[in-house]
């Protein structure tokens, strides 16, 4: 891990995972944190990590990843994320400008719900799983309003993405992507239980 200098109480500390390290790459890093830190000026700290595909999944139509870790006064903010898979999969910069967009959603959020803008305890929305790809790693969800909305294994908590099938309940968050919705979070849900048959005479 390599560390540059910007103006937060903590150094910016930038991984490079599989990356070759780039100095204009390390520069669209720092310019994209100053942009945050000009947008919410209590910003601590930041830890970046870009990762490449491994060398032994390069071939598999594995995607470059950005993780972003933002700390400020009373919280955080947290962003792991990759393109698209039909679009940008090998472009590590396409992955960078999608991750600090995601990081700057979850910003202007936080403050919405400072200013009572939007209620902090509103329930994120329902949905169910329409179509899942396990072995690709990602799937669709249907929302009551018969939309659908792209999600990937990343973003399913607690590692619960091999345990999904269709029909599983689920709370989502949802973002627009570069194709269309997605949900950058995903909570499965216990399935409720089937009232139990009467008993026969």
């Amino acid at each position: 891990m390599t560390t540059q200098e910007v103006t937060m109480e903590t150094p910016l500390q930038l991984a490079w995972i599989h990356v070759e390290p780039s100095e204009p790459l390390a520069e669209r890093v720092r310019e994209a944190v100053r942009r945050l830190e000009r947008f919410h000026g209590r910003i601590t700290g930041c830890t970046v990590a870009l990762e490449a595909p491994s060398r032994h999944h390069r071939n598999a139509g594995a995607q470059y990843r950005v993780r972003i870790e933002l700390r400020f006064p009373g919280g955080r903010a947290v962003v792991g994320r990759a393109p698209p898979r039909s679009r940008d999969r090998a472009d590590l910069y396409a992955a960078l400008n999608a991750a600090f967009r995601d990081v700057r959603r979850q910003l202007e959020d936080r403050q919405r719900r400072m200013d009572g803008r939007v209620k902090a305890h509103e329930a994120p929305p329902h949905g169910v799983v329409a179509r899942i790809f396990h072995g690709e790693g990602f799937g669709f969800l249907r929302t009551p309003d018969d939309r659908e909305i792209y999600f990937d294994a990343r973003s399913v908590l607690r590692g619960g993405f091999d345990r999904l099938e269709i029909g599983s309940p689920v709370r989502f968050v949802e973002e627009p992507g570069e194709e269309g919705p997605q949900a950058s979070t995903v909570a499965p849900l216990r399935r409720r239980a089937a009232p139990a048959a009467p008993a026969q005479p």
